[in-house]
């Protein structure tokens, strides 16, 4: 409890300083607001031309966009820190990170807090939003359960695919180029049906990086298009526990690694 209480109070710390300057707080935020934005409108221009894309309609292809942005906004909001990594063990503040008594982790996820990350959130929930209200789902509670389980799941994703290539920067102390590869890459892919690529570009997207686990693999499910799936149907409805699988091994990558830093000796 004491810990959680501690994480709560560096948090608020962190928002109270940033909200002294509320014009650039509200800067940050609505570019956040509008770089994702951006990604969405050059969808729906496409889809405009062709009405759809692989059978998915642009409100199907808008609640993929929506649960990938979402689910980034959530890691965000949890490991905002993880973008400033390479500066933390390049110039010393990891040396700090050792000798509090606050485990290691927890101090990367929460000693500081990029307010502006709140774009790509809010984002991503009006977005989300909007399309629920335009597509025709079935719910029941399994489907209730998937869909706030795939956001979850989705979030982990997303964060060990950023957590896992930050622990080589303990070893070369530049590990950006590689994280903003596999940033690219869900950007690019996870807010397209996988259906609609050849088959060894999905064979990727499924098994090697896991982007379509995302959004897609749930969205089928949500929206009974199970039929495209490559896999028995049952995977599909398992499909956040790919992040976890993710996440737990990304988490024991960087906690290894971090026992190869070497101390700046600032």
């Amino acid at each position: 409890m004491k810990t959680a209480a501690l994480c709560l109070a560096l948090i608020a710390a962190s928002i109270r300083g940033q909200m002294q300057y509320r014009l650039n707080f509200l800067i940050d935020v609505g570019f956040g607001l509008m770089f994702q934005s951006m990604g969405f409108v050059f969808i729906w221009i496409v889809v405009g031309q062709f009405e759809e894309i692989g059978g998915w309609s642009l409100f199907d292809i808008m609640l993929l966009y929506g649960m990938r942005l979402t689910a980034h906004g959530l890691w965000l909001m949890a490991f905002s820190r993880m973008y400033e990594i390479d500066q933390i063990v390049r110039e010393g503040e990891f040396d700090r990170m050792l000798v509090r008594p606050m485990p290691m982790m927890l101090q990367v996820m929460f000693s500081s807090f990029r307010i502006a990350t709140l774009g790509d959130l809010l984002g991503g929930v009006a977005l989300l939003a909007f399309a629920l209200s335009q597509v025709s789902i079935e719910w029941t509670a399994g489907k209730a359960v998937l869909f706030v389980a795939a956001l979850v799941g989705g979030a982990m994703l997303d964060g060990a695919f950023q957590l896992g290539p930050a622990a080589l920067t303990f070893r070369t102390l530049k590990s950006w180029p590689l994280r903003n590869f596999f940033d690219d890459v869900f950007n690019r892919f996870g807010s397209y049906p996988a259906s609609i690529f050849n088959r060894s570009t999905r064979s990727v997207l499924l098994w090697v990086i896991p982007v379509a686990f995302m959004a897609w693999t749930p969205a089928t499910v949500l929206l009974d298009r199970t039929a495209e799936l490559p896999f028995p149907v049952w995977l599909a409805w398992f499909s956040p526990l790919v992040g976890i699988a993710c996440l737990t091994i990304a988490v024991w990558l960087f906690i290894r690694e971090s026992r190869h830093y070497q101390s700046s000796g600032s």
